[in-house]
């Protein structure tokens, strides 16, 4: 199983995740590139801010629901196709 689809498959047990903690728990070199891949599968990653116990403050990666703006959007741009029709 690839680094990728470990992180994967953790996001969607509910975990969210810094880019730091990606890298630690992953051993993925660039956190980013592994999110944008994701995104670009149509696996739904948000990215929200947050402050740590420490007062950085980072961002933080979690799996959630398409909002139905976002699927009118894609509907919009790519009519049928964006949902295999």
């Amino acid at each position: 199983m690839s680094k990728q689809t470990k992180l994967l498959n953790s996001l969607y047990t509910g975990k969210e995740y810094t880019a730091k903690q990606i890298s630690g728990s992953f051993g993925i070199a660039h956190p980013a590139s592994a999110i944008r891949n994701l995104r670009e599968q149509g696996h739904c990653v948000y990215s929200n801010k947050t402050t740590l116990s420490d007062g950085t403050v980072t961002t933080k990666y979690r799996i959630g629901r398409p909002t139905k703006a976002m699927i009118a959007v894609a509907n919009r741009v790519l009519g049928a196709q964006a949902f295999g029709g």
